[in-house]
C-alpha cells in the first residue's frame, strides 16, 4: 500500500492525525438546520481500507455500476452537466464519474481530503459541507449521497437543506444501508446512527418536500442471505471480517470477479424500476432512492 503510506504522510503533515488516540467526537457543522455529523476521530484505519480497496473490491465496482447505470438514465453523460458528490470520502466516485461529467467532491474531514487530493490530484474536491460550503449546489445536475445518512445524525434536515439548494429538475440519487437486523462490528467500527429499517423510514427523509419520487426501493437483494449469514457470525465473534473494523477485504480474482457482476447485475433490476417498468426490490442489504426537485 505504498499510495496509502504516501496519503498517511501527507495527513500528518497537514496534523491530521494528531487526534488519534482520544475519544470520538461530535463535528458541528455550524449550521443550526442540520445539525450535527458524528465522524469517528478514530478512522483512519477504514479511510487507509477504503483507499487501498475501493478500486478493486466488488462491492465498490458492483455499486459503481448501478450508480453509473441510473445516473446514464437520468443525467446524459457531458462535461456540461455538473454532478455534487456529498460525502465524497477517499474520492474514488468522483474520480470514477469525472470521466463522463464534471464532477465536484466534497468531504468534511481532514483524513478523506487528504486521501482523494493525493490519488487524484486531477478532480475538484471541497473541504467542508453541503449546502453551505458548496456554492455550486444551486447549479447541480444531480447531487449525490452514496453511503453518507448512515453517519449523520439529523439525516432528516441534511436531505432536506440538500434539497432545499438545488435547482427544479435536479436528481438527488441516495444510497444507504437497511435492514438493523443487518447491525454488526463494521457498523460499530464506523460508529453508524442506523440503518433503515423500512422503506417509510427511509421516506420520511423527503416526505412533505417540493420532489418528485423517480425510484425508492432496495437493493444488494441478491447477496442478502449471504451477508445476512455473515453479519450473523461477526456478532458471534465479536469483530468484523476486513481490515480497519471493515467487513471489507478483497477476496480471490473470481469470487472478486463473479460478486461484482452478480451485485452490479441488479443495475438493469433497479432501471426497470426507475422507468416503471417493473417493482424495485422490497428486501436488500441497501435503500436508494432518486428524487427529482420540482
Amino acid at each position: 500500500m505504498p499510495q496509502c503510506r504516501s496519503c498517511l504522510a501527507d495527513l500528518c503533515d497537514l496534523k491530521a492525525v494528531s487526534f488519534l488516540g482520544r475519544k470520538p467526537a461530535m463535528i458541528d457543522i455550524g449550521d443550526p438546520h442540520i445539525g450535527r455529523i458524528h465522524f469517528l476521530r478514530m478512522q483512519l484505519p477504514q479511510f487507509e481500507a477504503h483507499a487501498a480497496m475501493e478500486e478493486t473490491h466488488w462491492w465498490f465496482l458492483g455499486r459503481r455500476k448501478i450508480l453509473q447505470t441510473l445516473l446514464h438514465e437520468l443525467v446524459p453523460p457531458s462535461k456540461n452537466r455538473l454532478v455534487i458528490d456529498v460525502g465524497s470520502g477517499t474520492g474514488g466516485n468522483t474520480e470514477f464519474l469525472s470521466h463522463e461529467y464534471t464532477v465536484i467532491g466534497v468531504e468534511p474531514t481532514a483524513e478523506g481530503i487528504a486521501f482523494s487530493r493525493k490519488r487524484f490530484p486531477q478532480c475538484t474536491f471541497i473541504h467542508g459541507y453541503a449546502p453551505q460550503d458548496v456554492p455550486q449546489l444551486k447549479n447541480a445536475d444531480a447531487v449525490l449521497l452514496i453511503e453518507v445518512l448512515e453517519h449523520v445524525e439529523k439525516d432528516v434536515e441534511l436531505v432536506r437543506s440538500l434539497i432545499n439548494g438545488m435547482k427544479p429538475g435536479a436528481y438527488l440519487i441516495m444510497l444507504a444501508p437497511a435492514d438493523m437486523s443487518l447491525w454488526g462490528p463494521h457498523d460499530d467500527a464506523f460508529e453508524h446512527f442506523r440503518r433503515y429499517d423500512s422503506m417509510e423510514e427511509f421516506r420520511n427523509l423527503w416526505r412533505g418536500t417540493n420532489v418528485h419520487e423517480v425510484l425508492a426501493c432496495h437493493c444488494m437483494r441478491r447477496l442478502y442471505p449471504v451477508v445476512k449469514l455473515m453479519r450473523r457470525l461477526s456478532k458471534m465473534r465479536g469483530k468484523s471480517w476486513g481490515k480497519g473494523g471493515t467487513d471489507i477485504e478483497v477476496p480471490m480474482a473470481p469470487v472478486n470477479a463473479f460478486l461484482k457482476a452478480f451485485y452490479g447485475g441488479e443495475a438493469n433490476v433497479l432501471l426497470q424500476a426507475l422507468r416503471r417498468k417493473r417493482k424495485g426490490y422490497t428486501k436488500g442489504v441497501s435503500v436508494i432512492a432518486v428524487l427529482q426537485k420540482l
